[in-house]
């Protein structure tokens, strides 16, 4: 079988994960089952369920937004029936007058033209730090379906911060490398002292790059940046496709603006309400509990490299990882860490059609000794290219935007020793690489979220969906946003992997797109 796991990123595995962390001086740890049945409950039907697409904004665009709420979009041919633009915003929404900042837009004019038209759906891929433009051909291609399609006009947009908006940078690659893939193993005081200097030193450089922008890349900015692009486009209400962050992301938009909100999915949610540690310790187990469920499916196989119990194949893959920190693998030119085997491993788990990559890469580095495998995958996960080139600034984006939306932790090295025994009680495998790392406290910017839950008072219904085997956004978090949106209802699929609209299958498929065309959902909930 020859690996090509990027033959599968437009197809199946979208750039949606909530990455988790970079294995010892992470800012933050937040990084074939198609049933049949899909088993719903009574409906529940959205006001004004043919919203115009050509109204003015619904909010007073005073205090100084007048321009920015009243500019006229430019939009040109891209290619491949595709138009873009690009829409001002403020730097600073709080100071309208501290200048401006530019998002990138693009967009698939509905197919079905103004009589089927109900207006935009914007989407968002996830992250944070993913592009919207890059998913947005993936979006049309393989994921929305084609009465969707004729109805709306798809809308990907780079959230500020990110990647053709005005974005985060901090130095040449071979800088953004080190940080990114080198082992730094903490392992005393000494060792964290290091790793925050480390992020000390990307902090600075990332501040000098890109200047004030680096501290107004936060989700309330952004999702403020969403109303300026729902009343821009025209569109009365805002409709919005979104997973993984993107699901934080839009809760924060109906919070903000509930009277705003049209139609909302919200794929594979983030609950609002965590904590740093929630979200270390979640992560931690939903992917301990998805590297079971694939050993479990490996060890069906007499392919499978991994021998005896599932604990004893969960046991083997820990062990590479830590034999490829202590003696890096050969890989051509090239070597594996333990840092890119870990991501190489990792990547694997968000689609469980990805399964048999991770089969053949552990193969390759068990019983041949080499992680060619294991580097291709870490570099898919990473956007980076094989001599060590990014081929976008996601992950520079996500340290930034998470920096300012989690509050700050400070640990020594016997309280990361302590919280990493906390995981090890629930995720043994993954234990180390998310409690034993530092935060954002050398960060330029402090925090200015505020973990909370999210409760839209007054916004039309949402939907929220949620995957029993999420790996990045465990299922119980789902069940929590869902809790605390007063109109959500929630759609369970019962799969592995990370998300689940595009992936799932008709059930899942027909229930969103329901939603979307006639802002119809299951009252009670759905499962599939």
């Amino acid at each position: 079988m020859e690996p090509v796991p990027s033959a599968r990123r437009d197809a199946r595995h979208r750039p949606v994960r909530l990455r988790p962390a970079t294995r010892g001086v992470a800012l933050l740890a937040a990084s074939a089952l198609l049933l049949a049945g899909c088993v719903a409950g009574k409906e529940q039907t959205t006001p004004d369920a043919t919203p115009t697409g050509t109204s003015a904004p619904t909010v007073d665009p005073s205090g100084g937004l007048e321009a920015f709420y009243g500019q006229t979009v430019e939009w040109t041919d891209c290619g491949s029936g595709y138009e873009c633009a690009t829409v001002a915003a403020p730097l600073d929404w709080d100071d309208p007058t501290a200048g401006t900042i530019e998002l990138a837009v693009k967009r698939a004019p509905a197919r079905g033209g103004a009589d089927e038209r109900i207006g935009s759906l914007l989407t968002n891929p996830g992250g944070p730090g993913s592009s919207g433009i890059d998913f947005l051909d993936s979006a049309v291609s393989w994921v929305i379906g084609d009465d969707v399609l004729d109805a709306y006009d798809v809308v990907g947009w780079d959230p500020r911060g990110v990647g053709r908006s005005s974005a985060v940078s901090c130095g040449d690659d071979a800088f953004v490398d080190e940080f990114f893939t080198t082992d730094h193993p903490i392992e005393s005081q000494e060792d964290v002292e290091a790793a925050r200097e480390l992020v000390r030193r990307l902090g600075e450089a990332c501040l000098e790059e890109t200047g004030p922008l680096l501290g107004e890349v936060d989700t309330v900015s952004s999702a403020r940046d969403m109303d300026l692009l729902r009343a821009v486009l025209g569109d009365e209400k805002l409709h919005y496709l979104g997973y993984s962050y993107g699901t934080f992301l839009g809760a924060t938009y109906a919070d903000l603006y509930p009277q705003n909100v049209g139609r909302l999915v919200l794929d594979g949610a983030l609950d609002p309400s965590m904590s740093n540690d929630d979200l270390s310790i979640g992560q931690a187990i939903g992917f301990e509990k998805s590297l079971r469920a694939y050993v479990t499916d490996c060890q069906q196989s007499s392919a499978c490299p991994l021998t005896g119990t599932v604990d004893a194949g969960m046991a083997q893959v820990a062990d590479l990882v830590a034999r490829a920190e202590a003696d890096p693998l050969p890989a051509g030119s090239s070597e594996v860490n333990g840092t890119l085997a870990w991501y190489g491993i990792v990547v694997t788990l968000y689609d469980d059609g990805s399964w048999p990559y991770l089969t053949f890469a552990l193969d390759e580095a068990i019983n041949e000794g080499t992680g060619a495998t294991l580097l291709e995958l870490a570099n898919f996960y990473l956007d980076r290219t094989p001599d060590g080139r990014y081929t976008s600034n996601s992950m520079l984006a996500f340290n930034a935007i998470n920096c300012l939306d989690y509050p700050m932790v400070v640990r020594d090295y016997d309280e990361m020793v302590a919280f990493t025994a906390r995981i090890a009680e629930v995720a043994p495998t993954f234990a180390r690489e998310f409690g034993m790392a530092v935060g954002c406290e050398t960060w330029p910017f402090q925090a200015t979220g505020e973990r909370r839950e999210l409760h839209a008072s007054g916004a039309a219904p949402i939907l929220v969906v949620g995957t029993t085997g999420d790996p990045a956004t465990p299922y119980e978090w789902s069940v929590r946003l869902a809790e605390q949106l007063e109109s959500a209802e929630l759609l369970t699929w019962e799969g592995e992997g990370h998300t689940a609209y595009g992936r799932a299958g008709r059930c899942v498929d027909e229930v969103v797109e329901r939603y979307l065309l006639e802002g119809v959902l299951p009252e009670g909930g759905a499962s599939c």
